[in-house]
């Protein structure tokens, strides 16, 4: 019998009879399923560095073995990261002048506390957010249609991280928004969260799409919120982490009351569409769209004349189609009865059910029962689990996501998989600090990255020119120094935007259609669908308010790695190929910024080419040109013009790199 069961465990399966009868045992193996415990702080040698308990974590690290951290970074180089870092734009000249001039022991702090409360914060972490719970604005698969106010959750993301939403209540509102006790028209809107995946609306089997809508649940739930990779158990086992197949029928249990996607229908009461207004309004406008189809319909089927039927049959559909005179939001709605049996699937199989399975938790993650109703409060109840300071994983999760935007690498450096199969901590006691400390902390994100920021290990510099410590650790796994990091897709696009002058800082709303090529827009099945062109003006809004269309993805935010759009992406790739030169070099887009900053440039600095480079240096880089890159650009604008120029700088590594 052992040596069958290796066998099966080799290929990835278990025995069902095992499955079923698995005893809820709690995991104490394994170091992410251990409850957060708060260590003491490691006594060091160099207590000068010590600057806040981070730091003592960090260098006892280095100290024991025998390294020293970097020396800090210049301040140009800390109000760039800062800026980068907090809202994904340069910073003004005047902002690094100043700062640079400035030699309060607050300054740094008031930098910090400025761009936390700027709204740009919330769009550009907003967007980290986006990236894990596979944000799209449409369906995906061969008609990928858009999916009718999925923009409402991503501005709902980003007003929440301006607000400084503690993290378990955003936790507790993308789960259970509609079933908090004090539910409002935001946490309805962040339900969106289940319904802004991609989404098959012609499967070749509909029951197996109800239940692959369910493991997308299950995944992303699992991988954004835990770091766990819950989902691999839906057809056996899950062959790493203590998870069974019975615990991932139990969390379908819990989803089984959500009604499944649907197209979403003005005139009828959709699955997918819920009223911004109370319940009066709503029920009172369905009321008389529906008595106004009723009449129409009646007047068609008695009707004779073929050109007076089609005319009421024009009626029919644009009433369908006219939308209520109250917003509307893509969000969750619970099945209006008691939820259907849910049965483990052998193998995942819905044609071969066996035992029923009621709602529950991972055993291996706690012995907690969740309190239902027979009709509601299923996804309540896992909000509570999942944000409760109890939990092993949610605290250390969402600070190691913070940890590694600031640093270019995850303490855990697996974000989504905090498993076996996943890379163990760097600083194991440091993710534990900073877990216990974000809880007493109220959960705030803000005063996460205050703390991260104001640590000399935040402050140091990234060259690498410390001999015995790459020696060491070429890797920087120690982090005896900052990561140099090259910038995201919508950040290039952005900065770009920005040192042209033409970047326009409007807020929220469906999105925006950028200028495609024939040539892109081929590719799709039916050329142009689905795609509009926004106004100019339009198309110089941030990066995050780009329309997310799944089977089309902008050629710039596609060539720099943009995210994958169908699963939770805890970390981008980060490649340097040949097409990205070319699109820096010869885009469309790069050419007009180009054009743009070389105006914005003899419009600020006239017409001395001393004062333009200066200038020019100054908006890209923070900094004044060295004598030898000025000689340079001078000889430049000798032959070429100052549009090239514009040009050249927007493709140096110093425009896409932070230090």
């Amino acid at each position: 019998m052992q040596f069958h069961r290796s066998i099966l465990l080799l290929l990835g399966l278990t025995l069902r009879s095992e499955a079923s009868a698995a005893e809820p045992v709690m995991e104490q193996g394994h170091w992410a399923y251990r409850p957060v415990a708060r260590p003491s702080l490691p006594r060091v040698r160099q207590r000068h560095w010590v600057t806040n308990p981070i730091d003592a974590f960090v260098i006892a690290r280095l100290e024991a073995s025998g390294l020293s951290p970097n020396r800090p970074a210049t301040k140009r180089e800390l109000i760039r990261r800062a800026y980068f870092d907090l809202i994904g734009l340069p910073p003004a000249p005047e902002a690094v002048a100043a700062f640079e001039a400035d030699p309060s022991p607050a300054a740094w702090t008031r930098v910090i506390d400025g761009l936390l409360a700027q709204p740009q914060y919330g769009e550009r972490w907003g967007r980290h957010w986006l990236d894990v719970v596979r944000y799209g604005q449409t369906n995906g698969y061969e008609r990928d249609a858009e999916k009718p106010f999925a923009w409402r959750y991503r501005d709902y993301v980003i007003q929440a991280l301006n607000l400084d939403v503690p993290y378990d209540r955003f936790v507790r509102e993308q789960l259970a928004g509609d079933e908090l006790p004090d539910a409002s028209m935001a946490s309805l809107v962040a339900t969106g969260y289940y319904r802004v995946g991609a989404w098959d609306d012609e499967p070749d089997d509909k029951r197996l799409a109800e239940y692959d809508e369910l493991d997308d649940f299950i995944s992303t739930t699992g991988q954004a919120f835990l770091g766990s990779t819950i989902g691999c158990a839906r057809c056996h086992d899950h062959k790493f982490d203590p998870f069974t197949q019975r615990d991932y029928y139990a969390l379908v249990a819990i989803f089984h009351n959500v009604r499944p996607y649907a197209v979403p229908s003005f005139a009828s009461d959709s699955p997918t569409l819920l009223p911004l207004t109370t319940p009066e309004v709503a029920t009172r406008w369905q009321q008389e769209v529906r008595t106004r189809l009723a009449a129409l319909e009646a007047e068609m089927g008695s009707e004779q004349d073929s050109r007076k039927r089609e005319a009421l049959r024009r009626q029919l559909e644009e009433l369908r189609a006219n939308p209520p005179p109250f917003p509307l939001a893509l969000a969750v709605r619970d099945r209006p009865t008691q939820a259907p049996a849910t049965r483990l699937l052998v193998r995942g199989n819905p044609a071969n059910p066996g035992d029923e399975v009621r709602p529950g938790f991972p055993a291996s993650l706690t012995s907690e029962a969740p309190k239902l109703v027979p009709t509601s409060g299923r996804r309540l109840a896992l909000a509570e689990w999942i944000a409760s300071e109890a939990n092993p994983l949610t605290a250390r999760v969402i600070v190691n996501r913070t940890w590694r935007h600031h640093f270019g690498r995850g303490i855990v450096p697996t974000p989504n998989d905090f498993g076996r199969a996943g890379r163990p901590p760097s600083h194991p006691e440091l993710l534990d600090w900073l877990a216990s400390e974000f809880v007493v902390q109220g959960w705030s994100l803000k005063q996460l990255h205050r703390l991260i920021m104001q640590s000399s290990a935040y402050q140091m510099s990234s060259i690498a020119d410390n001999v015995p410590a790459r020696s060491v650790d070429e890797g920087n796994v120690r982090l005896w120094r900052q990561q140099l990091r090259r910038v995201e897709a919508e950040v290039i696009r952005d900065a770009a935007l920005a040192v042209s002058g033409q970047l326009n800082l409007s807020m929220g709303g469906r999105g925006i259609f950028p200028k495609l090529s024939r040539e892109v827009l081929a590719g799709q099945s039916r050329p142009g669908n689905g795609w509009e062109e926004s106004p100019p003006t339009e198309q110089s809004r941030r990066s995050v308010y780009l329309f997310v269309k799944r089977t089309l993805l902008v050629p710039l935010l596609e060539s720099f790695d943009f995210t994958n759009t169908t699963t939770p992406v805890g970390e981008r790739a980060s490649t340097t190929v040949a097409p990205q030169a070319l699109m820096l070099l010869n885009g469309e887009f790069f050419q007009q910024q180009a054009t743009a900053w070389a105006t914005r440039l003899q419009r600020e600095a006239g017409e001395s080419t001393f004062a333009q480079v200066e200038r020019a240096y100054r908006l890209a880089f923070g900094r004044s040109p060295s004598d030898t890159e000025q000689r340079i650009a001078l000889r430049y604008l000798q032959e070429r013009s100052l549009k090239g120029l514009c040009l050249v700088l927007l493709n140096l590594n110093e425009f896409v790199y932070v230090d």
